[in-house]
């Protein structure tokens, strides 16, 4: 499974970005799909992420309220609406899928890039900067 995001650049504070991630194909099972930050010389920190084994959605409290996660399953596409943004949303936003046992596991964790061992396939990135 590949994993692409679209959609990020510079705007000024206050302003809105959509984010998209698409992926090759369809991951079966369960599954965790999350966006995640990553300021220069921080951890990759969760922002947004859903879980189809129990419909969750859960969100970074520095985000609820301003940034909105979904997931068009016929396109295969993840979206983040980011809303209200701020400079210290600046940061390369990043997708991710989980599957397996894996998925529940980092639907709960908050911080972390790449397990170890499959099951979790990550994109490149996009630059989100603002203003």
């Amino acid at each position: 499974v590949q994993l692409v995001e679209s959609g990020g650049g510079s705007v000024q504070a206050g302003g809105s970005l959509r984010l998209s991630c698409a992926a090759s194909s369809s991951i079966s099972g369960n599954k965790c799909v999350a966006w995640f930050q990553q300021a220069p010389g921080k951890e990759h920190e969760q922002v947004a992420a859903i879980y189809t084994g129990g419909g969750d959605t859960k969100y970074a409290d520095s985000v609820k309220g301003r940034f909105t996660i979904s997931r068009d399953m016929t396109k295969k596409i993840l979206s983040l609406q980011m809303d209200n943004l701020r400079p210290d949303d600046t940061a390369t936003y990043t997708c991710a899928a989980f599957q397996g046992a894996l998925a529940q596991a980092r639907f709960a964790l908050t911080v972390g890039g790449p397990s170890p061992g499959g099951n979790n396939y990550w994109g490149q990135g996009t630059q989100v900067t603002v203003s």
